[in-house]
Formats: C-alpha cells, structure tokens, sequence
C-alpha cells in the first residue's frame, strides 16, 4: 500500500496521524483505547491476540479495536509504522 494513500484514507476516516518507531523487543499484553489502524514502512511486527497471532512487514496493514488485549514482538531491525488512532 502506498504511505500517501494510506495517510489520505486514514484522514478520511476521521484517525489522527502518528508514526511510531519501535526498536527490537517486545511490549507485554495491553490494550488500548482507541481503534488503530497501520501501514508497516520498515521492519516487522508480530502482533498476537487471544484470537490469532501475525507477523506484519513492509506494506501490511494492521488494525486493531479498542478494548483488545495484544502483545506486541518488534523484528530484529525493530519496526516503524505510520498509525491512524480514533477513540471510540
């Protein structure tokens, strides 16, 4: 997906616009309270719910829902993701 039509469609979607850069590692279970939807631009993220458990790289989308617990496993060169946020 191209960063710029992602950034456009999250802006007409109503989300706040952040990029986040994460180093190697990993974030325990948590939540947020806000919808997030976001465009992987370097490295990879592991992203495991009670549901299911997925890698994301360079060009795929994640979006989770507020409310869900998720643990987070940043790849080896860490990650870097332009992230819509909505609060519900």
């Amino acid at each position: 997906m191209d960063k710029n039509a992602f950034s456009d469609q999250l802006q007409q979607d109503g989300f706040e616009i952040v990029t986040v850069t994460m180093p190697s590692g990993e974030r325990e279970l948590h939540s947020h309270p806000f919808e997030a939807r976001a465009l992987i631009v370097a490295g990879e993220i592991t992203i495991a719910t009670a549901e299911n458990e997925r890698r994301y790289q360079v060009g795929d989308v994640f979006h989770l829902q507020p409310g869900v617990p998720h643990t987070e496993r940043y790849g080896p060169d860490g990650v870097e993701y332009l992230v819509g946020r909505k609060s519900s």
